[in-house]
């Protein structure tokens, strides 16, 4: 596959805390130049990003991150506040309390009322696989896929491990149709692209490949 068309999957990122607004302007730049699918940042840039890149680049947001663990109607209302900022793209994190206690009602009632708030926007659901069974994984494949989110994610990036082939191979025999992957963390290579969309991945969360294509330091997210 061409290094091109993998770009265009990438939701290029930079979530790290302490990201000022020359670095986001920077990963704006280099999203527009190379093509890639969005630029994902932090909800408190959504405004200036949407500003700044002007209908030049989709703009993608996290909810809940990294940990999940806010309450639904503040996940809603970040989810509100995104989209009236300019967000095109919604990355939330699930409870994964809720899921460890297997309060699975709850979690499908928290998103849907997230769909239903995201409107036309798109959905991905993180589900942290890292700190999930195997049984987990597969029940969540199942809830997203009834709310009608539009993908299932890995990984923040913030936990013990990011995405994993063996994850991806499990999304694509258990999610629905219509519901797509996003590999995301720890993604390293263009290499690693290829294996993760070959397994089933349509978007990748990642800031090492634009790194790449700059003759930079691949590390981070």
């Amino acid at each position: 596959m061409e290094i091109s068309k993998i770009i265009s999957m990438v939701d290029h990122t930079l979530l790290k805390q302490d990201a000022t607004w020359d670095e986001i302007k920077v990963v704006c730049d280099d999203a527009i130049k190379f093509g890639t699918a969005s630029v994902c940042i932090p909800p408190a840039y959504v405004k200036e990003v949407s500003e700044y890149c002007q209908d030049k680049m989709r703009v993608c947001t996290v909810i809940g991150f990294p940990n999940g663990y806010s309450t639904e109607k503040v996940k809603c209302f970040e989810i509100k506040d995104a989209i009236a900022n300019g967000a095109h793209e919604i990355d939330t994190v699930i409870n994964i309390g809720d899921l460890k206690n297997a309060r699975f009602d709850k979690i499908k009632q928290d998103l849907m009322a997230e769909r239903f708030f995201c409107g036309d926007k798109i959905l991905k659901v993180i589900i942290e696989t890292c700190l999930l069974t195997e049984d987990e994984k597969k029940r969540m494949c199942e809830i997203v896929s009834e709310v009608g989110a539009d993908f299932i994610k890995t990984s923040t990036g913030f936990s013990t491990g990011g995405a994993t082939r063996e994850d991806i191979a499990l999304f694509a025999k258990h999610i629905a149709p219509e519901v797509k992957i996003k590999a995301a963390g720890g993604i390293s290579s263009f290499d690693d692209a290829r294996d993760f969309i070959s397994l089933g991945a349509s978007r990748l969360g990642t800031s090492r490949l634009v790194k790449i294509l700059k003759n930079e330091n691949g590390g981070g997210y």
